[in-house]
Parts: C-alpha cells; sequence; structure tokens
C-alpha cells in the first residue's frame, strides 16, 4: 500500500510539474505575443487578381473571393 502512494504521489508530481512546463498552470513567462496584420481592400484585391493572373486560380474562384473581400471591406 505505501508503494503504491509512493507511486501516486511521484505520478502527480510528474504531472503537475509537466503542467507548470507547458505553461498550463501559470509556468510561463507571463508575456504573450500578439501579431496583427492590417491589409487594404486594395492590397487584397491585388493579391486576388496576381493569383487569378498566374493560374493559382480560375475565373469562378476569383470572381467569388473577390465579391466576398468587397462585401467584408463594406461591413467593416
Amino acid at each position: 500500500m505505501t508503494r503504491l502512494r509512493t507511486l501516486v504521489a511521484f505520478g502527480l508530481i510528474f504531472m503537475l510539474l509537466s503542467a507548470m512546463a507547458c505553461g498550463c498552470l501559470g509556468g510561463g513567462n507571463g508575456k504573450t505575443k500578439v501579431e496583427t496584420t492590417t491589409t487594404t481592400l486594395g492590397q487584397e484585391l491585388s493579391d486576388l487578381q496576381k493569383a487569378h493572373e498566374s493560374g493559382a486560380i480560375d475565373d469562378k474562384q476569383y470572381e467569388k473571393a473577390k465579391k466576398e473581400l468587397l462585401k467584408k471591406y463594406d461591413a467593416d
């Protein structure tokens, strides 16, 4: 019975240390990196046109994506 308690205690300690190491329990450095990318409608349309001209997307995909972009920026 004592051996079982020892194994359970070591298992719990191992799990706690593992969780702390990954930052799950606040073991991280407290700094969060957030990246924000801002693009304009013009830039996105230009990129979309380049993809269309290069053949990466077909006419139907281009028109659909263009319509979605215009709708997205109109809502903003």
